[in-house]
């Protein structure tokens, strides 16, 4: 493995990880108006383990969603611009705003709502990404927590003028920043580049790793160029990733690095609910229904924010 010094954006990795595949992350509907664009939760990558889903959303006012379970796993919304206000049925509630993270687990059971904040009359979207993370069996009826992380929180590194990157959990150019954002090790790095920069990341040995482009192009490698909206998939072949922004590049690209530890147990989903076997999703659905084993308190129980939601839509639809 080359050496990285931490002072140097210039060091390249000899293997890098080579590209698995490239997965589209095409617009698509979801919860009540919203819109995202999906890259792990399709057909073409039903997961990449650890990961169940990750979802760049946009939300306008007058869309969101509404109150909705989860059982047996993690979700890690990255706010990015505007704000999401989150209520749940244990009394938990606040406001992420731009910059900031929120980690969700849901163990055994939970049931909230994720409504964006209005904005300012420009048109403006609340725009994030959602990552859900599967539990470990052994946590799959922990209690539910939620924990959030501040923007002012996260330290940055600038491996040169051209580059920014937040060191959200893991290690990039002498920062170590290794934070407990699921029950499973995950990393997540957020890079600004502008044209001419580019960065030599290492990555776990052995964890499933990804690049996902929100803005701009990279090329990744010294060969192949990838735009906005595209999920990178890499191979576990090499120590790390080298991406770029060439200088013929006209526009600054924002992208996120990822990477888990993967596990071989076994994945069971229906919607918002993953389990091991189909017998227990049989029994996630008994239990939601009746009320019992982790959704006790979801009886009688409607968030706040889920009906200021539905008054605004309703009041939106007469005018």
């Amino acid at each position: 493995m080359t050496s990285l010094n931490p002072n140097s954006a210039a060091q390249i990795f000899h293997p890098p990880r080579s590209i698995a595949k490239i997965i589209p992350a095409i617009e698509q509907s979801e919860g009540d108006g919203a819109r995202v664009r999906r890259s792990i939760g399709t057909p073409q990558l039903r997961r990449f383990a650890p990961f169940l889903m990750l979802d760049h959303f946009f939300l306008t006012d007058g869309a969101g969603f509404p109150d909705h379970p989860h059982r047996g796993q993690e979700t890690i919304t990255y706010q990015i611009s505007g704000a999401t206000n989150h209520e749940d049925f244990t009394g938990s509630a606040g406001t992420i705003q731009a910059g900031d993270l929120q980690f969700m687990t849901a163990g055994r059971g939970i049931v909230h709502a994720e409504i964006p904040s209005p904005q300012p009359n420009d048109g403006a979207a609340n725009v994030g990404l959602q990552l859900w993370v599967d539990l470990p069996a052994h946590l799959k009826q922990c209690e539910p927590r939620y924990r959030d992380l501040r923007a002012k929180e996260i330290p940055i590194a600038h491996p040169s003028d051209k580059v920014d990157i937040k060191v959200i959990s893991g290690q990039s150019y002498g920062i170590d920043s290794v934070k407990d954002l699921a029950y499973t090790p995950v990393w997540l790095l957020h890079v600004n580049m502008r044209p001419g920069g580019e960065i030599s990341q290492p990555l776990p040995k052995g964890w499933n790793s990804f690049i996902y482009t929100m803005a701009g192009n990279i090329t990744v490698n010294n060969a192949r160029r990838v735009e906005k909206f595209n999920n990178i998939v890499l191979a576990q072949d090499g120590n790390g990733i080298n991406i770029s922004v060439p200088p013929t590049e006209t526009e600054t690209a924002d992208f996120v690095i990822l990477a888990g530890q993967p596990s071989d147990q076994p994945v069971v989903q229906y919607g918002p609910f993953v389990q091991l076997t189909e017998k227990d999703i049989y029994k996630t659905f008994d239990d939601y229904q009746n009320f019992k084993n982790g959704f006790e308190r979801l009886d009688g129980w409607e968030s706040k924010i889920g009906k200021e939601f539905a008054l605004r839509r309703r009041h939106s639809f007469r005018v």
